[in-house]
């Protein structure tokens, strides 16, 4: 059937600001379903409060609103058109689903005549409410655990006495498994089922046995009205039942389903979506299958794109939250071509011959005191994927993605010898128990206990150990007379050159010399096809290996590189992407072939049809520097990924490689506290006192000149990771120590703090002679508290002429001194009418986006011109859009850390933001959080 022509123009509800649980994987999907449509003539209209994003960019739809997801939003939308005829609410997670359940129980959609598409409501009722899902499972004869559900908590005391101990709580209704926990004791019953209850929604609970030490897998399927159905990809956990999927490492393929296992998943898969509804779109199916594999059961469907979606999409190649929009306008599959093919259909389930690792990214360093235990409600921040030929490949590749300052899994020095500390952490998972395995193996623990302690599968387990004995011949050998096929062994295993170096005992640079000039061991990149090699592949999406064909051929065209941001993670988060993907744009306007590299599977800057190339590699300096190689790009550009990519921009600089834009030389200056001080002096800007120290000797040496408070600042860090306000020798003695523990030979600044000053931030964009202010935003908390963590507002709301003056001034003297090409931010205190610098970044700072956003201008887009040398600034006709003000509203996670303070300082702590806008400062919105601006404020 083809698509509907009565659809002519889609309301697509996003996800708002990134939480834990819910992240830049939906942006990503309601992007491309955006895309999908247009590409269909159909008008698309977004709602979504995340300015960071690409998705709330005009590139993007027709109409955007960054106004808050709520029905009264959703109303004005509907008001201001008329024509809006259908609502698709399966892009944006669940935060999207219950605001269309929410406005269909309003009756909005009755009253402005518009339909759903891609789901009904019945569909997601099902799939949510625990009840109705396990009663359909039964009518389905699909294998469900026992349990039932409570609405108070009498009914939980005896539906728990009924099943007894250890049993799962799961809450109806939330994000990221929120409010869900395992009982293994019946005194630690009562609260957790108060949790439960609470978290719910709706004030319900799924009380059900334990099936903890299963093994979990996930099926993507994808579904059109007519009842057709492709299983793009199966997905396998590492870690066993018991751990949310989105905090488990997953595999793709499934590695240890038997055939006739996996038969079985998919017939109840199609079974289960045939029996939730009748709707066309995507859907995410989770079973349960005991270790014997004699037994499955079903755990939960979600009719929607999922977090998993993104992964199976960069996984296989398959474009699932694309086809799924174009399903939800009525096409079937088999009338939708294949992106990556160009002439099959989308009516065909994907082969792979590769392998997927997803390791997700947690950030328990900026919540002291958090339960680093990992169970049921999702933990983690971000997440990498590594493609390899085999397991042990993308394992070892998405290790080196994680930027933990690990070299890959193992072999770095940075073992765990403590014995009692690594069956402890087998038998508690936490972030690191994949680098304890190995640990493990490595200190002689036996398999047995291993697998007894984890409940990993035995394949995956004895993987790992392959690796350990592998290592051990490597480090019978020295660098000179290690032969040529172990060498490539170690290589096709994944293992990063620093790795051999250190088993070899040698430099990393040295290895490379040997294996890539002497032996000729190189990378060759594959195509991810969706077919392995079956059909031409017309998308150059690619992924290294050793060993093989080179299937990626250089063009003589001139290239620019852009290096990615990595995983999300507190501090570097969407609004990095976001500035990667318009460098790509900008440069693809400018007429280069542009060259994404970046690991990331949950962002528009890794789909496969943003840059002309894309690289789903590590940003890891031996993966970017064989890529470099390979293609010769005309330069570099570093200054658009975050602290990810500025910190490959000194061996960049060193072996010669054009970086573009702003210098190496201007960019270490910044970083570097204490010599960006100096030229502060130098240039006559004032700063607050200062001294650079490398020794709690010389810290204690120099607070006697300087005096308390002190705000202590770590170079070269990311998200205020290490700042702290000290007010006294012992505090900053144990400070410094711990700073030094973490960043050995950092050089640390220390200076006055101003208290209860007022804190503001300007970016700019400069070509080395001219500087344009893109716009100046005040912060409502006061200084001491991180920029990412402040509420602030566009434009300043309560300085004077005088003191926008000195910032303007400074901002101009500061972008000329660092000789800044492309983009810059300052940060600025401000104390008795007079300015201090605190700080300067010459790179895409986190409040582009969102003053991008709220003054309707491309900067970024302008700033890579002038990173190219294609425009100078007075190039530009500067128009921005100023109506009242834009406040920047962070947005924290602290529900997934009950344990945690909820205080703030200089090391940051949101997720995620979202922008409000008000026409004038008598708003209550804004009088509300100038009230409390002294609330949380904390060293």
């Amino acid at each position: 059937m083809p698509k509907d022509s009565s659809i002519k123009h889609v309301l697509i509800i996003g996800s708002g600001p990134i939480v834990i649980g819910q992240a830049c994987e939906f942006d990503y999907a309601g992007s491309q379903a955006s895309r999908s449509l247009r590409d269909e003539g159909i008008t698309v209209t977004l709602i979504n409060s995340n300015p960071a994003t690409i998705m709330t960019d005009p590139v993007t739809a027709d109409h955007v609103y960054l106004l808050p997801l709520e029905k009264k939003s959703i109303i004005k939308i509907l008001q201001d058109h008329p024509d809006i005829d259908c609502v698709l609410p399966t892009m944006g997670g669940q935060t999207a689903l219950n605001l269309a359940i929410d406005c269909d129980k309003a009756g909005i959609w009755n009253k402005f005549n518009i339909r759903m598409i891609g789901v009904d409501i019945d569909a997601i009722e099902t799939a949510e409410n625990r009840e109705k899902f396990k009663a359909l499972m039964e009518k389905l004869g699909v294998g469900v655990c026992i349990g039932d559900t409570a609405s108070s908590f009498l009914e939980g005391k005896e539906i728990a006495q009924e099943i007894g101990f250890p049993l799962v709580i799961r809450p109806s209704y939330t994000l990221g498994g929120s409010g869900g926990g395992f009982v293994e004791r019946a005194e630690d019953f009562e609260k957790a089922l108060v949790t439960g209850l609470q978290a719910s929604p709706t004030h319900e609970v799924l009380i059900e046995q334990s099936i903890t030490g299963w093994k979990e897998y996930e099926l993507e399927v994808l579904r059109d009205s007519i009842g057709n159905m492709v299983v793009i990809c199966s997905i396998e956990n590492f870690d066993p039942m018991g751990i949310h999927t989105g905090d488990s490492i997953t595999v793709a393929p499934a590695m240890t389903l038997p055939d006739t296992v996996y038969q079985e998943l998919r017939n109840q898969a199609i079974k289960m979506m045939n029996g939730i509804g009748n709707f066309a779109g995507g859907c995410n199916v989770q079973f349960s299958v005991s270790p014997d594999n004699k037994t499955i059961i079903g755990i939960e469907i979600n009719p929607r794109v999922s977090r998993s979606s993104a992964l199976a999409s960069k996984a296989t190649g398959y474009p699932i939250a694309k086809v799924a929009a174009k399903l939800a306008i009525g096409y079937n599959l088999d009338e939708i071509p294949n992106s990556i093919t160009g002439n099959t259909s989308a009516f065909f389930e994907p082969a792979i011959d590769y392998v997927i690792v997803k390791i997700p990214r947690w950030n328990f360093d900026k919540f002291k005191g958090s339960d680093k235990k990992l169970g049921l409600s999702m933990k983690s921040v971000g997440e990498v994927m590594g493609i390899g030929r085999n397991f042990q490949e993308a394992l070892q590749k998405a290790c080196q993605s994680l930027e933990i300052k690990r070299n890959g899994l193992g072999a770095d020095g940075k073992e765990l010898r403590d014995q009692e500390k690594i069956l402890y952490s087998l038998a508690n998972a936490s972030w690191d128990r994949l680098f304890h395995i190995y640990d493990a193996f490595k200190l002689g623990i036996s398999f047995r206990t291993i697998h007894d302690l984890t409940k990993i599968d035995k394949w995956f387990l004895k993987q790992i150990e392959e690796l350990i004995l592998l290592e051990g011949e490597i480090e019978k050998h020295t660098l000179e007379n290690i032969p040529k096929d172990l060498m490539e062994t170690a290589k096709k295993k994944g293992y990063s050159d620093r790795q051999i170096a250190h088993l070899l005992r040698c430099l990393e640079s040295e290895v490379f010399n040997k294996r890539y000039k002497e032996m000729g061991i190189k990378r060759v990149y594959k195509l991810v096809d969706t077919c392995a090699a079956e059909f031409e592949a017309k998308t150059p999406y690619f992924y290294s290996t050793f060993g093989e064909e080179n299937e990626s051929i250089p063009s003589d065209r001139k290239k620019v590189v852009v290096l990615g941001s990595g995983p999300n993670r507190v501090g570097q988060g969407i609004e990095f992407d976001y500035s990667c993907v318009h460098g790509v744009l900008a440069a693809k306007e400018c007429g280069y072939e542009t060259i994404m590299i970046n690991c990331n599977p949950e962002t528009v800057s890794t789909d496969f049809d943003i840059s002309d190339k894309l690289y789903f590699e590590p940003v890891f300096w031996e993966h970017i520097y064989e890529i470099i190689l390979l293609e010769n790009p005309v330069g570099v550009i570093v200054q658009l990924g975050g602290q990810t990519a500025l910190k490959l921009a000194e061996k960049l600089d060193k072996l010669g490689i054009p970086i573009l834009g702003t210098s190496y030389e201007a960019l270490d200056l910044a970083e570097d506290r204490g010599r960006f001080s100096t030229l502060l002096k130098d240039n006559n800007v004032p700063y607050p006192e200062f001294g650079t120290i490398h020794s709690t000797d010389e810290a204690l040496e120099l607070c006697k000149t300087i005096g308390f408070p002190l705000l202590v600042r770590p170079s070269y860090v990311l998200g205020g990771q290490g700042m702290k306000i000290v007010i006294n020798e012992k505090e900053l003695e144990e400070h410094v120590v711990e700073v030094l523990r973490d960043i050995p030979n950092n050089e640390i600044l220390l200076d006055h703090f101003l208290e209860n000053a007022i804190e503001a931030e300007a970016d700019a964009i400069c070509d080395g002679e001219n500087v344009y202010i893109i716009g100046i935003m005040q912060h409502i908390e006061p200084a001491g508290i991180h920029s990412g963590d402040s509420y602030a507002v566009l434009p300043p709301y309560n300085l004077g002429d005088f003191v926008m003056r000195q910032i303007e001034s400074y901002t101009e003297k500061i972008a000329l001194a660092l000789r800044t090409v492309g983009l810059i931010n300052i940060q600025f205190a401000i104390k008795n009418d007079k300015v201090y610098v605190i700080e300067a970044n010459p790179r895409a700072s986190r409040t582009v986006p969102f003053i991008c956003k709220a003054y309707q201008e491309p900067y970024v887009n302008y700033a890579v011109k002038v990173m190219l040398g294609e425009k100078k600034v007075t190039d530009f006709v500067f128009n921005p859009t100023k109506k009242g003000y834009a406040i920047k509203e962070p947005v924290f996670s602290f529900h997934k850390f009950p344990n945690v303070n909820k205080e703030l300082g200089p090391e940051m702590k949101s997720t995620g933001e979202a922008i409000y806008f008000i026409d004038d400062l008598m708003d209550d919105y804004f009088l509300k959080i100038y009230s409390e601006r002294n609330l949380y404020l904390s060293r």
